[in-house]
């Protein structure tokens, strides 16, 4: 392991300027850094000539959750999945319901030292069906998360990466090569949106889930978080829902979530229940095969449903599957459609439970 003292892990992705200045090439903020100064994200920073990643192989905690909380509903259904972040992020959400963690500039919480080997050695001795990188964007700590997915890979587990997708062309890439399976949030489908609430832009997002479904084979899944007055028009959701079915194709889930008052946005009210029922009835009306809402107890809402003949296939019941009728490959055993994800025989039966672990 090419680590260095104080979690200073060399890091790739960047450049130096004709000024003297170092690039950040990761993501489409290109920091450029003086000596000693860090990026947006708070935890890549130039240390001399070169750029260090400062959370390597630590975390701010591991906990074994359901596949369905990530959200991924089509990914091996029922089956648990070893969770954990670290600190900083390179967006900067007015919203952000993690914000404890990813804007954190507290080394201090990041109390758990963790090899990629260590990780993947208990993931599998825990029965962990994958290792996810959540919590805060993985793609700030990719190095860790690209070496943590090889150890996962060696032992048999596999990886899912929770992301906003924000990130170049060519670390992607390298980055989601390393991927089974990704949750990816698309915030909302305008850019004055994503440049006020986030700080971010909307392409580069659009661009990763192009690329995630034209060329690779990762399994994913879109979230898109309703705010009230924000990004839940009829307008923006049919807006959203038709890209999706045109660029990506219908088979790719879209998971509307609930809004609750947090960070810089505590005046905000939450979500109500009938603005995720209204955008997945939307969503379905554009093509969608799969739309599920999130954050709120709605049985429709959580359930797989044939694409063809529409009979209910996996029922849910907030994270816990309460039936699961699926052929041995994945089939409508009514009409014999396929359905569209990674399947099991049968479903794992994790349910709601969420186990704290400790690992170093």
């Amino acid at each position: 392991m090419n680590m260095m003292t104080d979690s200073n892990y060399a890091a790739r992705y960047w450049h130096t300027l004709p000024d003297g200045r170092m690039q950040c090439d990761l993501c489409p903020r290109d920091c450029k850094l003086h000596e000693g100064q860090r990026g947006a994200c708070f935890v890549r920073m130039r240390q001399g000539e070169q750029m260090i990643l400062t959370t390597y192989g630590r975390s701010s905690g591991f906990c074994i959750d359901p596949i369905e909380k990530k959200p991924l509903n089509q990914f091996y259904p029922g089956s648990s999945v070893l969770s954990f972040g670290t600190a900083g992020c390179n967006l900067a959400c007015k919203f952000c319901q993690n914000w404890d963690i990813s804007k954190s500039r507290d080394m201090d919480r990041l109390m758990d030292q963790a090899s990629p080997q260590s990780i993947a050695a208990q993931a599998a001795r825990y029965g962990c069906k994958s290792v996810a990188f959540t919590y805060n964007d993985p793609v700030i700590f990719a190095e860790y998360a690209m070496d943590t997915a090889d150890a996962c890979h060696a032992l048999g587990v596999k990886t899912v990466a929770v992301t906003a997708g924000y990130i170049h062309a060519q670390p992607r890439r390298e980055f989601f090569a390393k991927m089974d399976a990704a949750n990816v949030d698309l915030k909302a489908f305008t850019d004055d949106f994503y440049f006020q609430l986030t700080g971010s832009h909307l392409q580069p997002v659009l661009d990763t889930l192009i690329y995630l479904k034209h060329e690779t084979q990762v399994w994913f899944e879109i979230t898109t978080l309703l705010i009230p007055g924000r990004n839940d028009s009829d307008e923006e959701l049919g807006a959203l829902a038709g890209w999706v079915a045109k660029e990506l194709g219908p088979d790719v889930p879209l998971h509307f979530s609930a809004f609750h008052p947090d960070h810089k946005m505590r005046d905000v009210p939450a979500t109500p229940p009938t603005t995720l029922v209204r955008a997945r009835g939307i969503a379905l009306q554009a093509g969608l095969h799969y739309v599920y809402t999130g954050n709120v107890h709605n049985t429709e809402g959580d359930t797989t449903f044939c694409p063809v003949c529409h009979v209910p296939l996996i029922v849910r019941d907030w994270y816990e599957i309460k039936s699961y009728r699926l052929t041995a490959d994945g089939g409508c055993p009514a009409c014999g459609a396929s359905l569209a994800g990674r399947f099991d025989a049968a479903a794992g039966h994790f349910g709601r439970q969420r186990i704290p672990v400790a690992i170093g």
